[in-house]
């Protein structure tokens, strides 16, 4: 494609399967107008903007380009939403912002021009959800009727259900999302076969290329997608599990009154306990230790514990 450039904003974010099959600019363009309904001209300007700190806790899972005026953030999101994001998101366009625009610029007289930001975030997890939904920073706003009060900062994140059976004009627009849909729908059939998860992503690998299902694409990083999926849809299960313990918790305190204390005290215990089962086998899949505390909650030296024992 003539016209792609790309920025040294990051060149090593290999840590999803989405992220890997979007990065190459054909791809995200084909992504992108099946998302937006235009058809850009193959000579469109296509610079790399994706960040390289991990700004959304579970795993790396977000591309950015510069395309022609505008900076567009593309986002996979499998685990249940936050409500979060676009705060998240006003942080990220603002690096990007700071990456893009020399520092002296900013204070010179004239207008500095820069392109306009756009958020997409594809829904690809098993909770319920519509077909398109917007989340919004005023939403967040203390002031509940911040539009009556003048100009005010605002950022709307466009989030599509690109779920199997869902959108499905968008997604027959776009051969490559087509593709990666019918891949993670084979990897949670193969779950619900009865399949381990390790077996399930690499059956689908090899269901996948038999059927001409991003063939090539899987051929060529075979390990690396069974590696990324594994983590990925471990880290999935153990964001959920989490979620639902404290969500557990939090019920019963609601309900403690005299000897029910006891039960709750076993509640936490019990949660802990998984918590520090989670974190042996994020271990095992060597997953960074950061990443582990963020997960399971416990601490770096609970980990770091956990770690030694596990090597022993």
């Amino acid at each position: 494609m003539d016209g792609i450039g790309y920025m040294s904003v990051n060149k090593q974010y290999k840590s999803s399967v989405f992220a890997m099959l979007f990065s190459d600019p054909e791809k995200f363009i084909e992504l992108y107008d099946a998302l937006t309904g235009k058809n850009l001209p193959t000579n469109t300007p296509v610079e790399l903007a994706t960040l390289t700190d991990v700004l959304f806790m579970d795993r790396q899972n977000d591309v950015a380009f510069i395309v022609g005026d505008t900076i567009v953030v593309l986002i996979e999101h499998q685990s249940t939403l936050s409500e979060n994001l676009p705060l998240r998101l006003l942080i990220y366009i603002a690096r990007i912002y700071e990456l893009i625009v020399e520092n002296e610029t900013i204070y010179k007289r004239g207008l500095v021009k820069i392109p306009k930001p756009e958020f997409i975030v594809l829904y690809n997890g098993i909770d319920k959800f519509p077909e398109e939904k917007t989340l919004k920073l005023s939403d967040a706003f203390l002031e509940k009727n911040a539009s009556s009060l003048g100009s005010y900062l605002d950022l709307s994140v466009r989030v599509v259900n690109i779920n199997k059976g869902h959108n499905t004009e968008i997604i027959e627009n776009s051969d490559n999302l087509k593709g990666y849909v019918e891949f993670i729908a084979a990897v949670r059939k193969n779950q619900k076969g009865g399949m381990n998860l390790q077996d399930a992503v690499e059956h689908a690998v090899n269901q996948c290329i038999e059927q001409d299902i991003l063939a090539d694409f899987l051929r060529k990083h075979s390990s690396e997608v069974v590696n990324m999926l594994f983590t990925e849809f471990n880290m999935e299960t153990a964001l959920r599990i989490r979620g639902e313990e404290e969500r557990e918790v939090g019920i019963e305190l609601g309900r403690v009154e005299g000897i029910e204390v006891g039960r709750v005290e076993g509640l936490r215990k019990g949660r802990k306990e998984r918590e520090k089962e989670m974190a042996e086998n994020l271990i095992k899949i060597n997953l960074p230790i950061e990443q582990i505390i963020q997960v399971t909650g416990l601490s770096e030296e609970e980990v770091m514990k956990i770690k030694v024992r596990v090597i022993q």
